[in-house]
Parts: C-alpha cells; structure tokens; sequence
C-alpha cells in the first residue's frame, strides 16, 4: 500500500504520507530506505520524518552493524492503524 497516489492522481494528504513513512519503518530500516520506500523526495520526507521522529512515532536505534536505524515505535503502530481505520471509514462514505 505504499506510494499511493489518490484518486485522479492527486498527490498524497498528510494521513497518506504519515502512513506510508510509519508502514516502510515498520522494520528497522535506514533513513534512505524509509524515504525510497515511502515515495518521497528529501525535502518532504525529512518534513515529515522529522515530525514522527520528534513526537516518537519514530525511534532511532543502533543496527546490528553498527550503523543508525530507525524503526515505527508502538505509539508510531497505532498512530498508522488509527490513519488507516479513518481512510476506510471515509471511503465507505463515498
């Protein structure tokens, strides 16, 4: 379900690209994989990325190379569960 673009290819909401960052960083995952498999540019990505990371949606931890990782947080797994509910609910309302 990642790298939506909504219907008559708009571009993607805000639920749309919170989700699909949460959803890529679902396993712990590089800052590059996460943005490659979300679909995004650098400028937005970080946007956004920044924004889970800050309010812990998002957690940096250490990979087992040695190298930063980051992985959705059990509040971050919600967070994309409730966004993914609410898409559902409003597209039975269409």
């Amino acid at each position: 379900m990642l790298a939506r673009v909504g219907e008559e290819g708009q571009r993607r909401s805000w639920p749309g690209i919170t989700t699909d960052i949460l959803e890529a960083a679902l396993t712990p995952s590089s800052k590059t994989r996460i943005m490659y498999r979300a679909n995004l540019n650098f400028a937005r990505f970080h946007k956004y990325f920044d924004y889970l990371l800050e309010r812990g949606f998002i957690e940096e931890q250490n990979g087992s190379n040695g190298r930063v990782v980051y992985q959705a947080t059990e509040r971050g797994r919600t967070l994309c569960e409730v966004i993914r509910l609410a898409q559902e609910l409003f597209a039975d309302e269409g």
